[in-house]
């Protein structure tokens, strides 16, 4: 059932957003070049990779020395505070890689550090929104978002699922938790104490470095 109703929404929102997804991809060919979206390797249900689709939001480094933060760009930036550079992630829950409502899909070489509790966040598919974006997004730590997915796959249910769904529509009108501190998201914490790299909030979507959100 739940899978039933991704693809028809997933399917008719596809649809009304074609004009909307069409000016976006004009404006980041015509201000940021080819390619428009942004790849990336992601984890999914029970671990198994696929490739995410967004709008690409920032340039190409002109050298290696370059921050992401110095590559970010003012359209990347609206785009990510409306969540416009999500709208091609429709196609993932189309593929059956995503649903529309679950924990972010993260990078395989965080997931590697998962200790057994954590893993639990992969036993459903992962959402283009859920329970962790709507109570804090990047602004809290990744123990924390991982409790709220764990908390989020123990309790969903319809009224849950509408709950998330209003409150990722109030965080699109009023935009919070968009980064962390400094505009760097935190990196993931690791068992000996130290963290996979911190980058800008805005890599994940336009370079390989990045880390999820």
């Amino acid at each position: 059932m739940r899978r039933a109703l991704d693809i028809i929404v997933a399917g008719v929102a596809g649809l009304l957003f074609v004009p909307i997804a069409l000016v976006i991809a004009l404006a980041v060919r015509w201000e940021l070049g080819s390619p428009v979206f942004f790849r990336q390797r992601r984890s999914g249900l029970r671990g198994r990779e696929f490739t995410i689709l967004k709008f690409r939001t920032m340039r190409a480094a002109r050298h290696e020395a370059e921050t992401d933060l110095d590559r970010d760009t003012p359209l990347g930036r609206r785009l990510r505070a409306a969540s416009l550079d999500e709208l091609p992630q429709l196609v993932n829950v189309l593929r059956g890689d995503m649903s529309l409502i679950g924990p972010r899909p993260t990078l395989p070489e965080q997931v590697v550090h998962y200790d057994a509790r954590q893993r639990g966040r992969l036993s459903i598919r992962p959402g283009i929104t859920g329970w962790a974006q709507v109570n804090g997004r990047n602004s809290i730590s990744w123990p924390e978002r991982i409790e709220f997915d764990l908390w989020y796959i123990a309790n969903r249910s319809l009224r849950v699922d509408l709950k998330v769904l209003w409150l990722t529509v109030l965080n699109v009108i009023r935009p919070r938790g968009i980064t962390g501190a400094g505009g760097v998201n935190d990196g993931f914490p690791l068992a000996d104490g130290g963290s996979t790299p911190a980058h800008a909030a805005s890599s994940a979507l336009a370079s390989d470095r990045g880390l999820s959100r």
